[in-house]
Order: C-alpha cells, then sequence, then structure tokens
C-alpha cells in the first residue's frame, strides 16, 4: 500500500450505508477519511461495518468534534468544498497531495457559512437540475475522488 495523497471529509453524516460505503472506496485508494461530528448513526452500528464489509478495520479513520476542531487538528493547507452551488466543475479543479475534499451531509450538504468562507474552493459535479436533486454522497465521493488520483496517475493504485 503507498502512503496517504487525498483526505475525503464528512460533514455531519446520517446515513451509516453512505458513510460505509465511503469507507470501503477510502480503503481501496489510500485515502483518510474524516468525519465530522455529529454523525446521524453509531460508529459500531451494523449497518456502517456492513457496507463497509471486512475493510472496515483497515480504514484510516479520524473523527473531529467540530468543522473547526477540524481545521485545528488537521490545518489543511488546501481544502475543496463538493457542493450543488459551486460555480466550477469538479474535473476543473487541479488536485495535489495533500488536499481534503469535503461533503456535506445528505440531507443539506455543507453549511453556507462554510462554503461562503471557501467559496473559492468550491466544486460541483455537472447534472439535471430542475428536479431539485443530486447524485448519492457515495457516487459524488467516487467521481471526484478518482479525478483526483487520475490527474496524479493514481499514486500506489493498480
Amino acid at each position: 500500500m503507498g502512503g496517504i495523497m487525498f483526505h475525503i471529509v464528512m460533514h455531519e453524516p446520517e446515513i451509516p450505508y453512505n458513510t460505509g460505503n465511503i469507507a470501503r472506496t477510502c480503503v481501496l485508494t489510500n485515502t483518510a477519511l474524516h468525519l465530522i461530528r455529529p454523525l446521524g448513526f453509531q460508529l459500531d452500528e451494523k449497518k456502517i461495518k456492513r457496507a463497509g464489509m471486512d475493510y472496515w478495520p483497515l480504514v484510516n479513520i479520524k473523527l473531529h468534534d467540530s468543522f473547526e476542531v477540524f481545521l485545528k487538528q488537521e490545518q489543511p493547507e488546501r481544502i475543496f468544498m463538493a457542493t450543488t452551488k459551486a460555480n466550477h466543475r469538479y474535473d476543473q479543479a487541479e488536485y495535489k497531495d495533500g488536499d481534503y475534499i469535503m461533503f456535506g451531509k445528505e440531507s443539506r450538504g455543507i453549511p453556507e457559512d462554510i462554503l461562503a468562507e471557501y467559496h473559492n474552493m468550491t466544486i460541483r459535479i455537472p447534472m439535471e437540475d430542475t428536479m431539485g436533486r443530486s447524485l448519492n454522497v457515495c457516487n459524488s465521493v467516487n467521481v471526484i475522488l478518482y479525478e483526483a488520483l487520475k490527474q496524479n496517475n493514481f499514486p500506489g493504485l493498480r
């Protein structure tokens, strides 16, 4: 296994199956997973472990009590904010080693005050917008993370 290149940040995730699937993706891509509390589930729930299957013990996971605590503990140089409200497409960003990519809770996304503070780092996935819906967060993580990995020649992956 190679070293950690990217960090996926889940801001107050609500659905254990989503977090379990994202954790599995993180293991298979040597990506760190950060969960910002409050969580909508317990980490020992069967649902999250079932979604992550036998990968769960291998997850490089860090828990943070709030976004402010996350910033203090991690001190990220760059953090992209994945949101349907962004003007820039995810594939127009240039990803580099050490980048963090944050996704919001399933029901509401990333809080507006955080998006306002990081407005120049917001990215979106193009999709039909007349339905008022968006991709499942698991799919969004996969799309954006694999773009970041592709731009860096899939480091440590075969």
